[in-house]
């Protein structure tokens, strides 16, 4: 499913690692200006000019985060930056620049790299952002991916998780649930598949919500729509791990309780249909899926008209005082604890 046995194959040491870095990086231009100096020295050269720096790393291993049997090694690449943008967008601040880092075990050779780069640079390029260094290096255990990501933002726009007062409004952008749906098709088609490695999984109807896991979006559309809006999100974190869990660290950090509307909560029309299929809950799946990679965020009331209709936002629900605690109020008006059942690198499986 993964590799095509003609393809060429150049094996890595024959590069050596400064080699390599060459390579991977020899298309990576510089479109920053505070990027004084990139790639090629021991260090890069950055000059932010009086903005706040935000600072984001994350680390994504094979096996764990990701799995080669169905994720294109471009997407792959597409996707590890995107999870990392998605971070600086969520304290209201624009990403520029990167630091990549990949270990990998001797089964990838040198055009495999190549494609995970290839992905990368698009990302980069797509958003603006330089690709300013990195490291390589050998794993026993596959690949593993680590990207920082550094973004620059005024003092008075930084959005913090904490700043939730009661009585807030709590809004979503795009839809939730389509990336979990994703990983539940891909994961079905790859159990065909070893059965059966002739079968060629039909996966038009499911598109949208294969795309939501495999190549994710980070929002820098909402950012810029919510600074032309004129409004100011009081708290902000973005969906990685679920629904549920994301309004929970908004109620700890800003010492508050919430009301989360069951029937407001935006689904796509594929996600509800694929649930149907898969016989799984579609609020569950909304609440606990995560990877969706949209902006959670509060405001105060005073700024619900200059958001109303608009087609890109929905209001899913309010702040309350701390001693209410967190709930989903369901379709039928009966009020359940909101519990954080997302996505857990630890858990056993």
């Amino acid at each position: 499913m993964l590799e095509d046995k003609k393809q060429e194959r150049t094996s890595l040491e024959q590069l050596g690692e400064f080699g390599l870095i060459e390579h991977l990086t020899q298309h990576f231009t510089l479109k920053q200006p505070s990027t004084l100096l990139g790639i090629g020295d021991d260090a890069a050269v950055l000059n932010f000019e009086g903005k706040k720096t935000v600072v984001t790393t994350d680390l994504l291993i094979e096996g764990v985060h990701f799995d080669l049997s169905y994720m294109p090694l471009k997407h792959l690449g597409y996707k590890a930056v995107m999870v990392n943008l998605s971070d600086v967008y969520a304290m209201n601040a624009t990403p520029s620049q990167l630091t990549v880092s990949i270990a990998v075990s001797n089964r990838f050779p040198l055009e495999a790299l190549e494609e995970l780069y290839a992905g990368i640079q698009l990302a980069a390029t797509s958003y603006g952002v330089d690709v300013i260094g990195g490291d390589t290096t050998s794993s026993q255990t596959g690949m593993l991916i680590s990207i920082t990501a550094l973004g620059t933002v005024i003092e008075e726009d930084i959005t913090y998780r904490s700043g939730a007062k009661p009585n807030d409004l709590l809004v979503v952008s795009g839809d939730v649930g389509g990336a979990y749906m994703g990983l539940q098709v891909l994961e079905r088609e790859k159990e065909v598949f070893k059965v059966n490695p002739n079968n060629q999984p039909d996966l038009e109807p499911y598109s949208y919500i294969v795309e939501r896991q495999l190549k994710p979006e980070a929002r820098k559309d909402i950012i810029e729509l919510l600074k032309q809006l004129k409004v100011q999100p009081t708290s902000m974190i973005d969906i990685s791990d679920g629904l549920s869990s994301e309004i929970l660290h908004l109620c700890k950090h800003g010492k508050t309780g919430c009301n989360l509307f069951e029937d407001k909560i935006p689904l796509d029309p594929t996600v509800i249909s694929a649930c149907e299929e898969f016989k799984i809950d579609s609020t569950l799946v909304a609440l606990s899926g995560g990877e969706d990679y949209e902006l959670l965020f509060t405001i105060s009331q005073g700024d619900f008209p200059k958001i109303k209709g608009n087609p890109h936002l929905t209001v899913i629900g309010h702040m309350t005082e701390a001693s209410e605690g967190a709930h989903l109020v369901t379709r039928g008006d009966s009020k359940i604890p909101l519990t954080a059942q997302g996505w857990n690198s630890f858990a056993s499986e």
